[in-house]
């Protein structure tokens, strides 16, 4: 090579050097122009993110660099993925593990365990939840809760899942349907259970409390269980024993746990069910921000609908429902007991939440799904209406169908006031929960109408309440469905738009974001998400689902697995 050839050929590389040099780092991925959220709660920015990998790795001017793939969102709004801190998808992403339903809305993880959770289980309680399957049938190959997200994990599911383990389960599991105390020794194995769950990730101990065996638990049972997830840094949360007659009470109860047994506490779908309630919500607030103010973690979350959804349970005694289902239909069937519930029914519940009483009339209890097939007509219409079809009155017809359908009859009670709803939106304590599944318009989901909650509750709030009612701001409404959600429950990069952080983001555009789900019609998909990606990965790209399933197990603070990574 001549000196002129070699001068040329040095120069070459040092000026490729110099260009190594000064070159910003090639991205995953880039998200360009959008107006970003980061769930802080302030306000937005004009800004770039990248992502490589599972992790944000820039927010910012990324002009200068470069991405594998980049995607323009000038004009939509950037935000961390939603939370939904009380999801039911237990079962619907074993059936399908889209969660088509939340994932539309901007939703990245699933908080269960109201209550009931996947784990612990024991042989009986596995025999009873395989008998007990009908949409669809899957096996449970697990015991603990941990094996139970980890197995749903590895079936692919493309949101991130969670879990509290539940105090019902966690009961049934030591003492099965009883209606007594455990005792001593019985304690201690439901505390070794709660111990295990927390250090497989739990986020704490959730309950249910108006309904059998749940409805059983005393305080002191209660405060027990919590004050181990307390040890671990997890937080009580609790479906209030009652959220009619008896609020107050209920409220002061989740409060007096929370301060015995040292634990963050929070109340599952807030409310004040029933006409003659409404006005309690004040004296709701006042103690809950009097709780806050004396150092306790009082927290609240809620669903975006003045009804609720569960089963004619509600409307029944917990002691004619003793000894679990079979036991309460076949004491439905004795004349003498059947009258005696009737009676029941018709009166305010002494020491029980009697959602029979709580709404106005039979016309307000609408009939959602059965398992009977002959049943199925019966969809969409209230419980008045059948009562007036079969000549029966409305308790009848309730015991009646019940025990036609072997179940407990999905069901939607309308119980809520407008104006408690928005009141409750601006609570700054206050996060969101579907309370629903995550269905698909198609296949078996189709054959019961859910409470549009399952398919609306983000959208709703964003859409409705944010954008066209004004309750509160974007930015707020982001912080409450993200990064107070996450550290509430004392989540690890998760909940923020932030470098280190899990991609998990959601794309959308404010002014069009729209629940479309009613009562009448409600498997309807919202509108107006634009692109999701959880841990990295995109699971919705303009506004169809991907088919990705990169969703993992997302666990609490007493997790062992901590002190490995």
């Amino acid at each position: 090579m001549s000196l002129a050839s070699r001068d040329v050929w040095m120069l070459i590389v040092l000026l490729a050097l110099m260009g190594c040099a000064t070159e910003e780092p090639t991205y995953d991925l880039i998200l360009r122009g959008g107006t970003v959220y980061d769930g802080s709660g302030f306000p937005p920015r004009m800004v770039d993110v990248a992502i490589a990998g599972d992790r944000i790795v820039a927010i910012g001017d990324l002009d200068a660099a470069s991405g594998a793939r980049e995607i323009d969102v000038s004009g939509l709004a950037v935000a961390p993925g939603f939370i939904n801190m009380l999801s039911w998808a237990t079962e619907s992403l074993f059936i399908d593990g889209r969660g088509l339903s939340d994932i539309v809305q901007g939703v990245t993880l699933e908080v269960m365990g109201e209550g009931w959770s996947l784990g612990p289980l024991n042989e009986s309680m596995r025999a009873e939840a395989l008998s007990r399957q009908d949409r669809a049938t899957y096996d449970l190959p697990w015991t603990t809760l941990g094996e139970a997200l980890e197995h749903l994990e590895s079936q692919g599911v493309s949101p991130n899942i969670a879990s509290f383990v539940g105090a019902t389960t966690v009961r049934i599991h030591e003492l099965g349907y009883d209606n007594r105390a455990p005792t001593p020794d019985e304690l201690a194995r439901m505390r070794e259970l709660v111990r295990t769950a927390m250090e497989e990730g739990a986020m704490g101990v959730g309950s249910s409390l108006i309904y059998a065996p749940a409805a059983f638990a005393d305080t002191a049972e209660l405060t027990a269980l919590s004050a181990v997830a307390g040890e671990y840094g997890g937080m009580y949360i609790s479906h209030l024993r009652s959220e009619g007659d008896r609020l107050l009470e209920a409220l002061d109860e989740l409060i007096t746990i929370a301060r015995d047994a040292n634990v963050a506490a929070e109340v599952y779908h807030l409310k004040a069910a029933g006409q003659g309630n409404w006005h309690k919500l004040d004296e709701v607030v006042e103690r809950i921000e009097a709780a806050r103010a004396e150092g306790l973690a009082i927290t609240t979350d809620m669903y975006l609908y003045t009804a609720g959804a569960t089963g004619l349970n509600a409307t029944m005694p917990p002691w004619v429902q003793e000894g679990g289902h079979d036991s309460w239909v076949a004491r439905l069937r004795d004349p003498a007991i059947r009258a005696r519930v009737i009676d029941e029914m018709r009166r305010p519940g002494e020491d029980w939440e009697n959602f029979n009483v709580a709404v106005a009339s039979a016309d307000d209890i609408l009939l959602a799904g059965f398992r009977n097939e002959d049943l199925t007509h019966l969809i969409g219409k209230t419980v008045g209406e059948v009562a007036a079809e079969r000549g029966v009155s409305p308790e009848e017809a309730i015991i009646d169908l019940v025990i036609e359908d072997d179940s407990r009859v999905d069901t939607v009670f309308f119980l809520m006031s407008e104006e408690n709803v928005e009141r409750q939106i601006a609570l700054p304590y206050m996060s969101f929960g579907s309370d629903g599944e995550t269905l698909a318009p198609e296949g078996v989901f189709l054959d019961y109408n859910p409470h549009p909650r399952a398919y609306g509750n983000v959208a709703r709030l964003l859409g409705h309440y944010v954008r066209d009612r004004g309750v509160i701001p974007l930015e707020e409404a982001i912080r409450r469905l993200t990064a107070w959600p996450a550290s509430n429950l004392k989540l690890r990069d998760r909940g923020r738009l932030q470098t280190g952080f899990f991609a998990d983001v959601v794309v959308f555009d404010p002014a069009t974001i729209q629940d479309h789900a009613t009562f009448e019609e409600p498997h309807q998909l919202a509108t107006g998400v634009v692109h999701v990606f959880v841990n990295g990965e995109q699971v919705l790209r303009d506004g169809e689902h991907t088919g990705a399933t990169p969703g993992r197990v997302v666990r609490g603070p007493g997790w062992v697995g901590w002190s490995t990574e």
